[in-house]
């Protein structure tokens, strides 16, 4: 029964090759868990105990908490470059090296086709990345759960926003795409990698400016009179903009200017103000947003591994 599950033919080859990077992936994931869940375990010998005001905080003498927030910090930033790494081993070591040293014929003197030869690498590679991935998002959700909400720890912060959502696999997979078809394209493996990594970087870098422009803001607004307070959000959002509102229905930069902040003074005194607004996201538009910023991303893969299969064939037919 198990050998109707064991890897065979070029399947096997890759996994043999390619070991020591599955053994390290898992070696990492390992390393997280023993950081993550060690921190998870001391925090827990230190209850929270209630302030005056009846909010609860952390003890004093609870050190492990504010390492846990440090380590889900690195944690994040480390994950975000997950995709990175993935495209780069991809267009490097696993494709364009078998080009610059030849050793791409000997597989396909194996009665191996050059689809196949693709397909295994790509099954092998994604398979491997998509699961460590998932493990590595299963730790820093662990950590999460504790720490989650805090300052630089956001649900709409870069690292937090990716890893807490579907969007890093998406990059992961996309990353993939385009090291395939770069190493196909591109037969240097250092140049590969190098393109590789601006391509993803630049995905990364751009998504990362507009994904908040998918969806609508949520408005609010309020009075902007003397002694009215600054617009506070209603819930846990993200907030995209503040400001003010003219008489004509402009919206103007700046704050509203209460006495405490500018005694005896006006915020706009070139035109009158009507109101106050601000604008943020939800934390009810985290998914939406991930679906669709995962959903570019699998287009864009999936366009990219098209041409890298269709080229593959051109060139070996």
């Amino acid at each position: 029964m198990s050998s109707a599950f064991a890897l065979k033919g070029s399947y096997w080859v890759t996994v043999r090759q390619y070991r020591r990077t599955l053994w390290l992936a898992a070696g990492l994931v390992a390393a997280a868990l023993a950081v993550i869940g060690g921190l998870r375990i001391w925090d827990a010998q230190y209850p929270d105990v209630q302030a005056e005001g009846g909010y609860w905080q952390t003890a004093r003498d609870n050190h492990a908490y504010g390492l846990l927030r440090f380590a889900q910090g690195e944690l994040a930033i480390g994950m975000v470059f997950l995709p990175l790494l993935v495209g780069a081993f991809v267009a490097g070591p696993l494709i364009a090296r078998e080009f610059e040293s030849g050793t791409y014929k000997l597989s396909l003197t194996q009665s191996v086709s050059p689809t196949t030869w693709l397909r295994s690498k790509l099954l092998i590679t994604g398979t491997g990345a998509l699961v460590t991935t998932l493990l590595l998002t299963a730790v820093y959700a662990l950590g999460w759960s504790r720490v989650g909400g805090v300052s630089q720890l956001h649900w709409a912060d870069r690292g937090s926003y990716e890893i807490l959502g579907t969007a890093l696999s998406a990059y992961v997979l996309f990353a993939l795409a385009v090291g395939a078809l770069t190493g196909l394209l591109i037969h240097r493996t250092v140049v590969a990698m190098a393109v590789t990594g601006l391509v993803t970087g630049t995905a990364l870098f751009v998504l990362g400016l507009v994904r908040w422009d998918f969806l609508p803001v949520v408005t609010v607004t309020g009075p902007a009179i003397e002694n009215a307070s600054m617009l506070t959000m209603p819930e846990d959002g993200l907030i995209m903009g503040q400001g003010l509102i003219g008489v004509s229905g402009r919206r103007l930069p700046g704050w509203f200017c209460s006495p405490e902040t500018m005694p005896g003074g006006s915020c706009r005194p070139d035109e009158p103000i009507a109101a106050q607004y601000l604008d943020y996201h939800p934390e009810s538009h985290f998914w939406p947003t991930q679906l669709i910023e995962s959903g570019i991303l699998l287009a864009l893969a999936a366009t990219a591994i098209l041409v890298a299969f269709r080229l593959l064939r051109a060139r070996h037919a």
